[in-house]
């Protein structure tokens, strides 16, 4: 039979597991937050050739985008900010864009990538130069589209001195689009200048990278670094909140002796989060 004092030393070590547990819950759920590009479902999932998607990922909630053109299918969000980007471009233009190449599969990805292959001999750095190998194309997140305007269909880079490519770029952001291969960055991102690629990471996120004017390996590096910044100073309370716990396990998420540690911002290389490719 367990006495009093025995009850009591039980509930005391109940007690400090749950503070455990709570805190560990604050630290891994700032740390989520602090690498996004981890999440396959979220808006700023990273895709490249070092970071890749499996073959068995397919999005679960594709739609056709109510827009003029072709391949036409994106996850709801990006369906709806391009429906409104293109309406946009009409109203303020007159021009008519076009969806040239939204969603795409693993298996379509392969088929693709193995008709270059062939036209260059089974020469694979060449092939690379223009096509993404399997699981290395934003495309197969239902976040991308490849778009083009009336009479320039074509994936070509020349699409970059139309009108209805300057506009999207200058305005993409507004929309939650973000144009991700443009070429200054080729050394970062591995991929070769793409003025006709634009990625959904919605309005708040868009609007952040195209002020800092980075691609989006860069700016993963800088959030990360600002997110854990706020960890250990504090200042990130409100990603460190756990409604679950109740308020007598409330502990401060870090220590006060690290309250002005210092996390240094690392250089975005191509080695950090990105490697030569082609979408």
């Amino acid at each position: 039979m367990h006495t009093p004092e025995d009850w009591k030393r039980m509930s005391t070590i109940s007690r400090i597991l749950s503070l455990l547990t709570a805190g560990s819950m604050m630290v891994s759920g700032a740390l989520n937050t602090a690498a996004p590009q981890n999440d396959v479902d979220g808006p700023l999932f990273l895709v490249n050739r070092q970071w890749t998607v499996s073959e068995a990922y397919e999005p679960g909630d594709l739609t056709k985008s109510d827009v003029a053109g072709q391949v036409r299918r994106l996850r709801p969000a990006a369906a709806e900010a391009l429906r409104d980007m293109f309406r946009a471009c009409r109203e303020e233009t007159g021009l008519q864009l076009l969806s040239i190449s939204g969603y795409r599969s693993y298996e379509k990805q392969s088929n693709i990538y193995a008709r270059k292959l062939r036209s260059v001999k089974k020469n694979v750095a060449k092939a690379q130069e223009f096509v993404a190998p399997p699981g290395a194309s934003e495309h197969q997140l239902g976040v991308a589209m490849d778009i083009g305007q009336k009479h320039k269909v074509n994936l070509e880079v020349s699409f970059a001195k139309t009108e209805g490519a300057k506009w999207c770029r200058e305005n993409c952001w507004r929309f939650g689009f973000i144009l991700r291969y443009d070429e200054p960055w080729e050394e970062i991102t591995g991929y070769r200048y793409e003025p006709w690629h634009f990625r959904y990471v919605g309005k708040e996120y868009a609007r952040e990278i195209h002020d800092a004017n980075v691609p989006l390996e860069t700016w993963l590096i800088s959030h990360r670094a600002e997110v854990l910044r706020e960890l250990v100073s504090g200042e990130g309370s409100a990603d460190l909140i756990v409604p679950a716990t109740p308020t007598d396990l409330a502990v401060p998420a870090t220590p006060t002796d690290l309250a002005d540690a210092v996390i240094p911002l690392p250089e975005a290389t191509p080695t950090d989060l990105g490697a030569k490719a082609a979408d």
